[in-house]
């Protein structure tokens, strides 16, 4: 009996001290305070900026093109020249329009034969109905076969004029001063009406042509300032102005083509730099953007975690336009708060983190 007894006593105090060891192991377990990616919140106080590549291009450009199809004989200029008011840029292959100038002239001849006897006709016919010899009717049909081919030859040397006019289109001529910035055929190639083959640039002010978001026109519009630097040209900073904005995006790129005037450029700045144009809307409330990771949304409101103190606060938010993965806080942050930028499914309303 006392063994048995003896036996129990020892289970009870092996089964207490595993039970206190239990105990002891459970104080001892504390929560993992979690580490989470941050991002430092920067709003620009004297407002919004944003750069955009372009080129520099002429104020006035001209697609140059003939007036006649054929094929390309000769080119005269390079590309860079530098032409005159009535110079020849390019000629084509005059063999088939002297063909059919040569056409138009014996049809002019064959009409002005025709007008001639039926000029004659005419008047020997009114010379019968005065001596009464012919009726009127026999008449009015010499006078209408007069009208007919006066018509003809009159058409005939329209048709001739046309065809010698087609002679003189067979060569490009300048039509002012400028400097050839595109050259988009060659002697061999055969054009069509109307091709563009010349890029001629008029005068000597420059632009730069640049490609707009949509979400960005209006700030364009706005800008209180705008500056263009040049990739050759790393000392010289240029004041520009908005031209002219496209109204119509393009197809693929949906951008919106715009153009930016230089003010008083220098004769180094050439045709087709590369050019940075930064745009300063002083006059814009600050907004920043972040990434689409950082957002988490409760209901209808998006909020965004800030952590101050180590410890993370859930902050509604006013978001803007959203792209590349990235999203426009309009309103709810501050310069210098700091934000959760992933994980932020995981957080609780004032959870330990750290940064």
């Amino acid at each position: 009996m006392q063994k048995s007894i003896s036996r129990r006593g020892l289970i009870f105090l092996l089964l207490l001290t595993f039970s206190l060891t239990g105990c002891a192991k459970t104080g001892t377990v504390s929560e993992e305070t979690p580490l989470v990616r941050s991002q430092v919140i920067r709003l620009d106080a004297a407002g919004q900026s944003a750069a955009y590549s372009g080129e520099v291009r002429g104020r006035y450009e001209t697609q140059l093109a003939f007036q006649v199809g054929g094929k390309i004989v000769k080119r005269y200029v390079e590309l860079g020249s530098v032409v005159n008011p009535g110079d020849i840029l390019m000629e084509i292959d005059v063999k088939d329009i002297r063909e059919a100038v040569n056409i138009g002239s014996a049809q002019v001849t064959s009409a002005q034969s025709q007008l001639t006897l039926a000029a004659t006709n005419l008047e020997r016919y009114r010379k019968l109905y005065e001596q009464g010899a012919v009726s009127q009717l026999q008449l009015d049909q010499y006078q209408n076969a007069y009208e007919v081919a006066r018509a003809a030859a009159q058409q005939a040397e329209a048709q001739y004029a046309q065809s010698a006019n087609q002679m003189g289109y067979s060569r490009l001529i300048a039509d002012s001063a400028g400097v050839v910035a595109g050259v988009s055929a060659e002697a061999g190639q055969v054009v069509s009406t109307g091709q563009p083959v010349l890029t001629l640039v008029q005068g000597d002010e420059r632009e730069v042509e640049i490609n707009v978001p949509e979400n960005r026109i209006d700030e364009l519009r706005q800008a209180r300032q705008i500056q263009v630097r040049f990739w050759a040209l790393p000392e010289v900073v240029l004041n520009g102005q908005v031209r002219e904005i496209s109204p119509v995006a393009n197809n693929i790129t949906r951008t919106y083509k715009a153009r930016i005037s230089l003010i008083n450029p220098p004769a180094e700045v050439g045709l087709g730099m590369t050019a940075s144009v930064t745009v300063e809307n002083t006059g814009a409330k600050p907004v920043v953007y972040i990434p689409l990771t950082a957002v988490y949304q409760t209901g209808d409101t998006p909020g965004v975690w800030v952590v101050e103190n180590d410890t993370a606060t859930l902050r509604p938010v006013r978001t803007g336009d959203f792209g590349d993965g990235r999203i426009q806080i309009l309103d709810g942050l501050h310069d210098g708060d700091v934000i959760v930028t992933a994980g932020v499914q995981k957080l609780r309303e004032g959870q330990k983190v750290r940064l």
